[in-house]
């Protein structure tokens, strides 16, 4: 058996392609990551060489994130049959560990017991156009330091259990809650205005394509312009948050052990999900690793 793979699907999302195949194809080889194409985009093909790509039409379509996520479900338990631990996520979604740890993510994986569902904690990448002008080439980490906890965002995405995971991948019917202690999962959506907006306007597109409204569509609300707002005011509203001293997460990973909990009669887990208005300094030591 492989030690893990990496598994998303991607529309024309070039930027944060970029940084997942760096990430994921850096750390477990190319010949390990799993890349859903949807609409068989060229763009996606060619940054993707190397890597197992399954292009499949891109029609839009009002149920998109459910059809979505009952194929990554699927391909999910097919490949761990042939790796220990399958990561799955979205393409600005990227589990990392804290260096501090000492090893890198594939030797953290390789000590995980199996039949297991690990859920990182969940940081968003914020960007403070106010204080961070550096552009963004090689790496994430470094022009970027600032990060504000996201709840939603500490998904069950690092799989080896038989197990059904739900839309959007923010809850599993898995029992047990596993969060270890150097593990995050890093949400990069607003890691970049101008990548922010570019993506914001690829998925308007495909919302308005669908010709079905907020209620009628299984797409989440963020896709859709009416609810956009105003880009820059989206970002300056990051200086409001309030800066935190140090980078102790275990509070934030205990909140999540004191209010796991069955989710109603569906079968799935969670935790609460609350609304922060605090932020973090990286430590120096996560500059370069994304």
């Amino acid at each position: 058996m492989q030690t893990a793979a990496a598994l998303t699907m991607v529309r024309d999302d070039a930027f944060f392609l970029k940084a997942w195949l760096r990430h994921y194809g850096g750390l477990l080889g190319r010949e390990n990551c799993y890349i859903v194409n949807h609409g068989r985009g060229e763009i996606v093909a060619d940054l993707a060489q190397g890597c197992n790509v399954i292009g499949i039409p891109g029609d839009a379509h009002k149920n998109f994130d459910m059809k979505r996520w009952r194929l990554l479900n699927n391909l999910v338990m097919g490949l761990r049959c042939y790796y220990d631990h399958v990561i799955v996520g979205d393409v600005d979604e990227l589990v990392v560990l804290d260096p501090e740890a000492g090893i890198d993510l594939p030797q953290f994986l390789s000590s995980v017991p199996p039949n297991r569902v690990l859920t990182p904690l969940g940081l968003e990448v914020i960007h403070r156009i106010e204080l961070e002008h550096d552009r963004i080439e090689d790496h994430i980490l470094g022009p970027r330091r600032h990060v504000r906890p996201a709840p939603h965002y500490s998904k069950p995405c690092v799989v080896s259990a038989g197990t059904k995971i739900a839309r959007g991948g923010h809850f599993t019917q898995y029992e047990r809650l596993h969060t270890p202690d150097h593990l995050y999962l890093l949400h990069l959506k607003f890691c970049d205005q101008g990548a922010y907006s570019e993506a914001m306007d690829r998925r308007n597109a495909m919302s308005a394509a669908t010709g079905a409204g907020i209620k009628e569509a299984s797409i989440g609300r963020h896709w859709f312009a009416e609810v956009r707002g105003e880009d820059r005011a989206v970002f300056e509203a990051f200086s409001a948050l309030k800066i935190q001293d140090g980078f102790e997460m275990g509070p934030l990973r205990r909140r999540m052990h004191r209010t796991w909990k069955k989710r109603g009669e569906t079968g799935y887990w969670e935790f609460d999900r609350p609304d922060f208005d605090t932020q973090y300094l990286l430590p120096e030591r996560f500059s370069g690793l994304v």
